[in-house]
């Protein structure tokens, strides 16, 4: 990669800069110290931040030096950015938790190794938790006029909304004063965040001129959007979390494998680093024969890849194709079977004493929801389209056994090539 600039126009992730042209000059001249920064509001990541930690990514894999900074201290207040009420402030105990982990989140996507542009990882609690309240509003506070603040888009949709506290009025300051910091003890000259953030990213740079009489850059990245409109780090279940103990590796795959296909050109750009020759011949491949999927699997793929592992994505494919009938049910490990278990529709089964006779499969595929009703589920059986563990089921009083249930508890089944549903059987 020779020039970031290029490369973050063509993959869409710059919505707004200070000023373009001297951006790239300065990141051309030589190795560039930037930041962006991730509070602790919630217990993990998910891929909204995901675009911001990627950008990072990319400034490295350039020659430059990311810094990661986790909120230890903007975490405790509440960012007023999309919000319309008041953030409900976390217990102290619970925030330091939570730096904790996307500390680790963190080092998963940025090189920590021994090389010249080694990433770093900060907390902004390090230069405010002693900092006694009167050097704050006397250093920093002075030199942010009232008017401006009220002006900030932020503050104004709060204003508007019915009011906004001090507290969370101030976090532009806290956030500004935390680029001053990074110009001090880093040389940092660049701080990167999302378009909703864009009035605290300015205001940092102009602290910087202000205190320091500091040259200072800010980049803004696109909020990445559904066609509705809607945050792609939220669905109807929540936010779609980066941590495997928060969302599975099987939901995550699932989720990109699902999107349209005219959304896939762009989030191949922005979360994938294949090159933009790669991701044009997929965009011909959807184009020209959509049913393949081919950006939604390479997609799907590249992604669960970057964020769960290889190990882990393999084993997804394998139990997302062994639940259509592409492979051995038998051989997809309990932990993994589980997780496709929650992502279909299903069904459990509880079973008084270990003699009692299974649910027959008419009965298990109305229960699960794959079929309308148990005479469905008897049409399913006669015309040759119902399965029970990729087994065609012939008869219509058929009967699973205890030797059918996979790790002891699970039945997979299906209608046709596309419908499947699960069971869960315990066993008093």
């Amino acid at each position: 990669m020779t020039d970031i600039i290029d490369e973050l126009t063509w993959r869409g992730l710059i919505s707004q800069s200070t000023d373009l042209e001297d951006l790239r000059k300065a990141l051309d001249s030589g190795p560039v110290t930037l930041y962006g920064g991730f509070d602790p509001t919630a217990p993990g990541l998910h891929i909204g931040n995901l675009v911001l930690l990627l950008t990072l990514r990319r400034f490295q894999l350039a020659g430059h030096h990311p810094i990661g900074l986790v909120g230890g201290a903007t975490g405790l207040i509440g960012d007023p950015s999309g919000k319309s009420s008041e953030r409900v402030l976390n217990p102290r105990e619970t925030v330091a938790e939570w730096v904790d982990r996307i500390r680790g989140e963190l080092e998963r996507f940025l090189d920590f190794g021994d090389i010249p542009n080694s990433a770093t990882i900060v907390s902004n609690l390090d230069w405010t938790g002693d900092m006694p309240v009167l050097d704050f509003l006397r250093d920093i506070g002075k030199h942010f006029p009232v008017n401006q603040m009220l002006g900030k888009e932020s503050v104004r949709a709060r204003l508007e909304a019915g009011g906004i506290s001090y507290t969370e009025f101030s976090y532009q300051i806290l956030q500004a004063m935390d680029f001053l910091e990074l110009f001090r003890r880093q040389d940092c000259i660049l701080q990167i965040g999302g378009s909703d953030q864009w009035g605290n990213l300015v205001a940092g740079v102009d602290l910087i001129r202000r205190v320091e009489g500091g040259s200072a850059h800010a980049l803004a990245t696109p909020l990445i959007t559904k066609p509705d409109g809607t945050k792609y780090g939220k669905t109807e279940g929540g936010a779609i979390w980066i941590s495997p103990d928060l969302m599975s590796p099987y939901a995550f795959y699932q989720f990109w494998l699902n999107v349209g296909d005219s959304e896939v050109p762009g989030l191949l750009k922005v979360f994938t680093f294949l090159s933009r020759a790669e991701i044009e011949d997929l965009e011909r491949q959807t184009a020209e024969n959509p049913r393949a999927r081919a950006g939604q699997r390479t997609l799907a793929e590249n992604l669960t890849t970057l964020v769960h592992g290889a190990d882990a994505t393999a084993r997804v494919i394998a139990a997302s194709r062994a639940l259509f009938g592409q492979g051995e049910l038998a051989e997809i490990d309990e932990r993994t079977l589980a997780d496709a278990f929650s992502e279909v529709p299903n069904t459990e089964v509880f079973l008084a004493t270990p003699d009692e006779e299974l649910p027959s499969v008419v009965d298990l595929m109305a229960q699960t929801g794959i079929v309308n009703s148990k005479s469905a589920a008897r049409r399913a059986i006669t015309e040759g389209g119902a399965y029970l563990n990729n087994v065609k089921v012939t008869a219509e009083d058929a009967v699973p056994s205890r030797a059918d249930l996979l790790h002891g508890r699970y039945l997979i089944l299906r209608r046709g090539r596309r419908t499947v549903g699960a069971a869960d059987v315990r066993i008093a």
